[in-house]
């Protein structure tokens, strides 16, 4: 199991973001300033550090040219709420990995987490997930009914794979939207009714129970 470094001060996106990494299989720790962030990641047991810019003490930018300056190869993603061209530089020339803006979607920090661990050390959770004849390949991104290829877009893949690492348990839509959409999603848009009547007709009617007043359970 890979083990991720959290350095975020905003006590909400790293909690929302700490559970949807947990939830995708990975082990997660949280720090909050950038000088706890540093001596953590010196240690050489993350495989991946989670980096806000704007933390108090020792900066984001600090802290990353201090890991490479110091040969600490751990790959690095930025999460900042700074989307300047001049910062975005500066980061990736200081020796990220690549870099996020906020706010943003949990879908695409995901697959961004997974392709960094995997061209980095072809590390990374199970490259899999199945239950039944339905199987979701994580590495390749492709989805299976029995033999037959099922073509999904890459929100229905997120929304599949919260699913099937939770199969059998009701989940809210309140919950989908974190995992899927992102912690600043309007939780009373219909979007996710809207996607599981799309997967249903992709997967089957019957994988995806609704459970009234609740939410939804892949069968």
């Amino acid at each position: 199991m890979s083990r991720i470094l959290i350095a975020e001060d905003d006590h909400h996106i790293a909690s929302f973001v700490g559970k949807g990494l947990r939830a995708a299989g990975y082990s997660v720790e949280h720090v909050a300033d950038g000088d706890t962030a540093l001596m953590m990641a010196r240690d050489g047991s993350f495989d991946m550090v989670i980096l806000d810019i704007g933390l108090p003490g020792m900066d984001g930018f600090t802290v990353l040219r201090q890991m490479r300056g110091e040969g600490v190869a751990t790959p690095v993603v930025v999460l900042t709420a700074r989307d300047s061209v001049t910062d975005t530089v500066a980061g990736l020339e200081g020796g990220a990995n690549d870099y996020m803006t906020k706010p943003f979607q949990f879908a695409e920090l995901l697959a961004r987490v997974r392709l960094r661990l995997v061209a980095d050390t072809g590390a990374g959770s199970e490259s899999a997930l199945s239950l039944g004849d339905l199987r979701l390949d994580l590495r390749s991104r492709r989805a299976h009914v029995g033999d037959s290829a099922v073509d999904l877009t890459a929100r229905e893949f997120a929304l599949l794979e919260v699913f099937l690492r939770h199969p059998d348990q009701v989940l809210s839509r309140e919950q989908i939207l974190g995992h899927v959409w992102g912690y600043d999603f309007d939780p009373a848009s219909n979007v996710v009714d809207v996607y599981v009547r799309a997967l249903r007709a992709k997967i089957g009617t019957q994988r995806l129970e609704t459970v009234r007043g609740m939410g939804y359970r892949l069968r």
